[in-house]
């Protein structure tokens, strides 16, 4: 007879845990590159607009800049909660099938649709197809072990860069070289996205995930910051009413907020998150329309546009720089302030050359070097902020800040672009991101600024031990201060040094149909 004990590790050696992973882990991961890298082919997403403009939908400038974009923006705010809520307790799965319904709804809609209304429940599409893509970027860590995250993740980014670059390519291929129209790109872009769909349906469904299906520690590993902070009742609570009790107080989103509010003491965190938020909403209302002043620059006409080899080079450039950003080691703690105001003014510079420049090849350059400038900072800054969090509180604090920019976007949409609000033409609402990134700036070399004097402060008004201050003058010893890059902890103990910190990975930056076209 088997004691209960066997019986209980051998159930549990069954059933994959936390730190497990299933025997055909690599096929798995392989197949999920593989849907990662197709899921982005979509050729004709850099033409969008020009299509739009163009003889086959004849919209106005006004109606796209005005009327539909300002959509995207409204949408995807209202659909980021539930969806990233809905990924983890339907484990990543369902909400991949969803998203890829929801781009083969974009593209018939783009191919059927006439009206306003039409342009406007397509780019409500895009944005679920946008807060759906958190579904893939998590789903490969759902296979593997923790120690195999940092591979996996390059793996799964590397599918994803590597179907955007070849679809901007294969798109502008198709236009210069074989001359096809935007509505036939649009024809071959839906045959990619039917075939992607297929194959999220025969997508394995995990067992467990981040937050709602969570399987219980294997015996003798240690458990994470999520399973300390739910520990097991001594005794079972009866009733409705206790069980609604014991679950309120056991929400996993009621710990995790308190840990997160507990975390935000953290400078680093609070410097990083605050860039995140600010610099994504700028960025991303750039990304959504600069293919509107590209088409004013150069109108619609198929062999004379560019955008896919933009969006290639620009694409190409970020891989390039989120890379590189790995192997800058500077003192973080000390620099940070200084590095992000230079990009920031670089970035101002960018979209001001943007704003003025009549030549397209000009405006071209400018929105590829604007992007890369941008996805270097992203892999830093989610180093700096992940760098000292738990997995669990680390996917809250990116969520928050998502939530954060994606409001700050859809303020500034509202004002600058939507025509309820001022409805400005795209040339005035890139002079007014300008001077948004030059504010940005300017805030941040203040507060570099305001870091270097206290620092000289610390270092000048340092006091002296008492025993050096009773000494006469003759039996003084020189005594010799710390430099900054020592730090305090020479004259005082209860000071922490300052932390050598590094970049990390990046994510892919979000692209509205519209907006990439």
């Amino acid at each position: 007879m088997v004691p209960s004990g066997q019986v209980a590790e051998k159930e549990a050696s069954e059933e994959p845990g936390p730190g497990r992973e299933p025997h055909s882990w690599r096929c798995l991961v392989f197949y999920l590159c593989f849907y990662g890298f197709m899921a982005q082919m979509r050729p004709g997403e850099s033409f969008i607009t020009p299509y739009l403009l163009g003889p086959d939908k004849n919209f106005t400038r006004e109606q796209v800049t005005n009327e539909v974009i300002p959509v995207l923006s409204y949408s995807y705010l209202v659909v980021l909660v539930p969806v990233f809520l809905l990924t983890d307790y339907l484990r990543y799965k369902p909400v991949l099938v969803l998203q890829g319904l929801s781009y083969v709804s974009v593209w018939l809609l783009l191919l059927l649709g006439h009206s306003v209304l039409h342009m406007q429940l397509m780019e409500v599409c895009y944005s679920i197809t946008m807060a759906a893509r958190i579904a893939y970027s998590s789903y490969i860590f759902s296979l593997v072990r923790p120690a195999r995250y940092q591979r996996m993740a390059s793996y799964s980014r590397t599918a994803v860069l590597l179907g955007v670059f070849t679809s901007s390519v294969l798109g502008q291929l198709l236009v210069t070289v074989g001359r096809m129209s935007f509505s036939m790109l649009n024809y071959i872009s839906l045959a990619f996205l039917n075939f992607s769909l297929v194959l999220a349906l025969f997508l394995r469904r995990p067992k467990r995930s981040l937050f709602f299906n969570r399987s219980a520690p294997a015996r003798g590993a240690s458990p994470s910051e999520l399973d300390r902070m739910h520990p097991a009742p001594e005794q079972p609570v009866r009733g409705k009413l206790g069980r609604a009790l014991g679950a309120c107080r056991a929400s996993f989103l009621a710990h995790m907020l308190w840990e997160l509010v507990g975390s935000a003491r953290r400078p680093q965190l609070r410097l990083w998150s605050f860039w995140w938020v600010s610099n994504s909403a700028g960025y991303y209302l750039i990304v959504y329309y600069v293919h509107v002043l590209w088409n004013e620059l150069c109108p619609t006409a198929s062999s004379r546009s560019y955008n896919g080899a933009a969006d290639a080079a620009s694409t190409l450039l970020g891989a390039i720089t989120s890379f590189a950003a790995g192997f800058v080691n500077i003192r973080w703690a000390l620099w940070s302030k200084v590095v992000i105001a230079s990009i920031l003014a670089v970035q101002a510079g960018l979209v001001f050359l943007m704003t003025s420049t009549q030549d397209i090849w000009l405006c071209y350059a400018a929105f590829v070097l604007f992007r890369g400038a941008y996805q270097f900072l992203v892999p830093i800054a989610t180093f700096q902020i992940a760098s000292s969090l738990s997995k669990e509180l680390c996917a809250l604090v990116f969520g928050v800040n998502t939530f954060l920019a994606t409001i700050l976007k859809t303020t500034i949409t509202l004002i600058v672009s939507d025509k309820r609000g001022l409805g400005l033409p795209v040339r005035c609402q890139f002079l007014i991101y300008c001077v948004y990134f030059l504010v940005l700036s300017v805030i941040f070399f203040l507060g570099a600024g305001l870091d270097g004097l206290r620092h000289c402060q610390r270092d000048r008004h340092q006091p002296l031990p008492l025993a050096q201050e009773l000494r006469s003058p003759s039996e003084e010893k020189p005594v010799r201060l710390p430099s900054v890059e020592q730090g305090l902890g020479g004259l005082q103990p209860s000071a922490p040094p300052l932390p050598l910190e590094d970049g990390a990975e990046d994510e892919l930056g979000t692209l509205g149909p519209v907006a990439k076209a």
